[in-house]
């Protein structure tokens, strides 16, 4: 058996360990794995017909090759945010013509299938968010067996309980809130730290439950900026060090306002994130008079090594999904629930969206976590 792997969507500590589990577990039973580079970007860009155009988009992965990969974080086989189901005309590749008729974005999933027929794939194994399993679940609609493994730090894949890369991604935050607290103290300010999540609020709200931030703003509730602003002056004067912290979710929104968004929306409808914090900064100076620190977290939180939760998990799910290819299925996803591994059809990453139980997880008065009751609740709370 030839199994493919790949990696889509943005990167976070685990991957590597996951292609070198599932490449380990391939290996000792018997099979080949290949690599395919740049996510789906590797289907869309290989012309089948060209031997150069195959070979620069795969590569066949073996244990001495990937013998050290999950030391490090990222991924090694490198990432993309491309949809070969919906291509923007400028995307196009040369080789390619588009469909009679059509009009863009193009749908190029048939060239896509014949470029996994042309490197010889028998399952295919992509790790990512919703953005790159929904192509996942697509390819395996067309009929094409495919064995997800959910990734992503905003922890937001239905149908599961964890991705890998969140504990990682909140370990940061809370070791930078940490670390943040000296400067903000010594100045006497206000801190405002913007942390990844589009749509999910969790890393804003689990980061600021673990670190003591005194207010956490999420993507989930819009915020009231007077009413905020004089909680964070409350919180600062009742604080022995006269400070005072918020975290925010860069996909927050200030009531009346909309979302802080810059550049094209890209294959998935997604522009680029990222300012609300500093909008969210200067607002509460203005009705404060006093000094913000504003600290963008970014791709800080995705950077570096995973933790030994990430590793752990990581290393389970790739072992999962390569016995589950090897066992002849497909159409699954690789998923914890419960506390217990297990899979779930791939196609529940259609069927819903995972977000803050705000009624449960979330003071909306206060913003604030507000945990209301954890006995039967995920481990994640999420």
């Amino acid at each position: 058996m030839r199994i493919g792997i790949l990696t889509g969507g943005g990167d976070v500590p685990g991957l590597n360990a996951a292609i070198k589990a599932v490449v380990n577990r391939a290996a000792e039973q018997g099979h080949e794995v290949l690599g395919l580079r740049r996510g789906w970007a590797g289907l869309l860009y290989v012309d089948p017909a060209d031997p150069a155009s195959l070979e620069e988009f795969a590569q066949p992965l073996t244990p001495a090759s990937v013998r050290t990969i999950d030391r490090s974080g990222g991924t090694f086989l490198h990432s993309s945010r491309t949809n070969p189901g919906k291509v923007k005309a400028a995307d196009v590749p040369a080789f390619l013509t588009p469909p009679p008729d059509a009009e863009p974005p193009y749908d190029f999933t048939p060239h896509a299938i014949e470029v996994l027929e042309a490197y010889g794939i028998d399952v295919l194994i992509p790790i990512g968010g919703d953005d790159t399993l929904s192509y996942g679940l697509r390819l395996h609609n067309e009929g094409v067996p495919v064995i997800a493994i959910p990734k992503t730090m905003d922890n937001d894949v239905h149908g599961t309980d964890y991705c890998i890369g969140f504990s990682t991604a909140v370990t940061r935050g809370v070791q930078f809130v940490h670390n943040l607290r000296t400067s903000t103290g010594s100045h006497e300010r206000i801190a405002v730290i913007e942390l990844f999540g589009r749509y999910s609020g969790q890393t804003s709200l689990i980061t600021a439950y673990l670190a003591g931030v005194d207010r956490a703003v999420i993507s989930e509730v819009p915020v009231d900026i007077d009413r905020l602003a004089a909680l964070l002056v409350t919180d600062r004067k009742a604080n022995p060090s006269h400070y005072a912290m918020v975290t925010v979710s860069e996909g927050a929104v200030i009531e009346g306002g909309s979302m802080v968004l810059r550049g094209e929306a890209d294959a998935y409808g997604h522009r680029k994130l990222g300012g609300v914090g500093e909008q969210l900064g200067a607002l509460l100076k203005e009705r404060t008079r006093i000094d913000i620190i504003n600290q963008t977290v970014g791709y800080l939180m995705r950077s570096g090594s995973p933790d030994s939760l990430d590793l752990m998990v990581a290393n389970n799910y790739a072992v999962m999904a390569a016995d589950l290819a090897i066992e002849g299925q497909s159409g699954r996803m690789v998923a914890l629930r419960g506390g217990t591994y297990t899979n779930v059809p791939i196609s529940l990453i259609g069927e819903g969206v995972k977000r803050v139980d705000v009624g449960e997880m979330y003071d909306t008065e206060a913003y604030r976590p507000n945990i209301r009751h954890v006995g039967g609740k995920p481990m994640f709370l999420y």
